[in-house]
């Protein structure tokens, strides 16, 4: 359990072997960690009574990442309840241009 949640429930999913960050997990422990967030998610949602769930992971400072063992937050989220909600997402998408989106995209690929 998180020591500061955001919201009631607000879990941290870690692997045992250590890795810094998504960049540095292995992918069975990645697996593991992302199987083990959707289980209590699957919780929150049944005991909890959360409407939905978020999956955070910061990797890098550049990121806000403060602590530097790999872990996944699983956060419920408690539709128009701000007393329960706290952590101010979503964040607002603006339009894109087409032709950069594609041209990240085919860097990406």
């Amino acid at each position: 359990m998180d020591i500061n949640p955001v919201t009631p429930g607000h879990a941290l999913v870690a692997p045992r072997s250590h890795a810094t960050d998504l960049f540095d997990v292995i992918p069975d422990d990645l697996a593991a960690c992302v199987h083990l967030a959707q289980q209590i998610a699957e919780r929150a949602k049944l005991r909890l009574g959360a409407d939905g769930a978020n999956l955070l992971n910061c990797s890098g400072e550049a990121s806000g990442q403060t602590v530097f063992h790999f872990h996944v937050h699983v956060i419920p989220r408690f539709k128009d309840q701000p007393a329960k909600d706290r952590i101010g997402l979503p964040w607002h998408s603006v339009p894109g241009n087409v032709d950069e989106i594609e041209r990240i995209g085919n860097i990406l690929s």
